[in-house]
Order: C-alpha cells, then sequence, then structure tokens
C-alpha cells in the first residue's frame, strides 16, 4: 500500500471516529485562454501544489482542456475588462480541512488566471456518470402511430384480444 493511500485511508477513519474534521471538495475551474498550451501543465501543477501546501490531499483530478463556452465571460483584471469565448476547464477533488477552505478561495480569487471556479462539498465515490448509449436507428423519440404494414403502407387494425393472448403467453412461464 503506498503512502498516500495510507495517508487517506486514516483520513478515512480519523473522520468516522470524528477525529479531524477533514471533508473531500472538489473544485471546478476555468483558466484564461490565453495562457500557452505548453503552460498548462505548470499552471496545473501550481494548483496543486496550493492544494498541498494547505495540507489537502489530492483524491482525483483531471488535466485542464480546452473548452468552447456557451456564452462570453468576464473577468476584471487590472482595472481591464476581458472577455472570453473559450477558457481551459479543469477539476479536482481533494481532502481538505474545513478551516483551510476560506484561505484556498481567498487564493484562487486573487489569481488573474482563473475566470470562475467553483468549490463544492462532495463524496470521495466516483461519481462521473458514463455516457448514455444511443442507438443509431433512433435518432430522436417516435410519436405513437398506427401500426403500418411494411409492403402496402396502409395502417393495420389493432386487435386487443391478440395482444392480451401474447402477454398471457409471455406471463405464462
Amino acid at each position: 500500500m503506498s503512502e498516500v493511500e495510507e495517508n487517506l485511508k486514516n483520513k478515512e477513519e480519523n473522520e468516522i471516529s470524528g477525529g479531524t474534521d477533514a471533508r473531500v471538495y472538489e473544485l471546478g475551474y476555468l483558466l484564461v485562454p490565453t495562457i500557452k498550451e505548453e503552460d498548462v501543465p505548470v499552471t496545473y501543477g501550481n494548483l496543486k501544489e496550493l492544494l498541498i501546501s494547505l495540507n489537502g490531499e489530492v483524491i482525483t483530478d483531471e488535466m485542464p482542456k480546452m473548452i468552447s463556452l456557451n456564452y462570453t465571460m468576464q473577468k476584471i483584471v487590472a482595472n481591464v475588462r476581458n472577455k472570453f469565448n473559450t477558457a481551459y476547464f479543469g477539476w479536482v477533488k481533494f481532502y481538505m480541512d474545513g478551516d483551510k477552505l476560506l484561505e484556498l478561495k481567498n487564493k484562487l480569487d486573487s489569481n488573474p488566471i482563473f475566470i470562475r471556479f467553483l468549490l463544492i462539498k462532495t463524496v470521495k465515490e466516483n461519481t462521473i456518470v458514463a455516457k448514455r448509449f444511443i442507438r443509431s436507428d433512433m435518432p430522436y423519440r417516435r410519436t405513437v402511430s398506427p401500426r403500418k404494414n411494411k409492403e402496402s403502407g396502409v395502417a393495420v387494425e389493432i386487435n386487443k384480444e391478440e395482444i392480451d393472448k401474447e402477454i398471457d403467453a409471455l406471463i405464462a412461464v
């Protein structure tokens, strides 16, 4: 077992016994797109170092990736209003004491490379939802319409008695 896994296990045990007030938080953030692509890992590393310097422990994270924003966002830096249509989006899930959280928030607020960020309390478990499977033969939801004969294209009447018999046959197993 690695040292990080041992520390996480010890923190979990302390939380259960009430020994510490460390909780799991998730930070989602948008970085300014003016950062050079080769400098993004450095900025990302600086954020992780900031968390560690505040006695936080990273559980899981994702490297920031360039995305298009749904609307223009503004950030005022040095009395200059900057508008952004793209940004680097990243997130990190970590343990941290609640009393250090305000200090983290203040440092992120004062950092001009963050357009916006969201800091929430969460759970340790993986909360990423898998992508839904979309059938290629049904790109949209069809409305209910009368059954048609495939050969002639004429609507066929539905016999409720036959349907009931088929259902009973399936259930009678």
